[in-house]
């Protein structure tokens, strides 16, 4: 079996913040979020998710579901309770898109920009002073990074969460 992400005494907190956000108990629940945080933690596709963890397309669709209702965000908020804001780090990087990306039909903004590389996608990421994630945005690949600034660090609904010094990366200008 492979390593389990969750301790026991890890477990029993993160239930009970999956439980709020009203997910519901079902026998296989930690299992499931087991196999959501080791495909996250190893990058394997979903398919090649190991068989303890149960059938990989069940722990893809409530992953999917999930994501897709918020659910995902709301405990990653509760979770992140205490970062430390003396310092926050911004920067973004570009992720090449698929020639064949853009111009599908669709009624969802997918983040596809045009750039000199070609179709792009970017990623602005905010860290605290640990380098834990505080903050992310996907937008088109020509988005200017100063434009994601003040975005990047209000992100959080919370007034407390407001750096003492942000250190921008190199494509910021502030």
């Amino acid at each position: 079996m492979p390593r389990l992400m969750l301790s026991d005494e890890h477990w029993p907190k993160l239930r009970e913040i999956l439980l709020h956000e009203s997910i519901y108990n079902k026998r296989d629940l930690r299992t499931t979020v087991e196999g959501m945080l080791y495909r996250m933690r190893v990058g394997c596709p979903w398919r090649d998710l190991p068989k303890a963890f149960g059938n990989w397309s069940k722990v893809y669709k409530r992953f999917n579901a999930w994501s897709a209702s918020g659910k995902w965000v709301k405990v990653l908020e509760v979770l992140m309770t205490d970062p430390d804001m003396e310092w926050v780090f911004i920067d973004g990087s570009y992720a090449k898109a698929h020639q064949h990306s853009a111009g599908a039909a669709s009624t969802q903004d997918q983040a596809i920009g045009k750039s000199r590389a070609g179709n792009t996608s970017k990623i602005h990421l905010a860290v605290d002073a640990c380098g834990l994630p505080i903050a992310f945005d996907v937008t088109a690949g020509q988005t200017n990074d100063c434009s994601q600034a003040a975005s990047s660090q209000s992100t959080s609904r919370r007034k407390r969460l407001r750096p003492v010094e942000a250190f921008p990366g190199g494509g910021f200008s502030i």
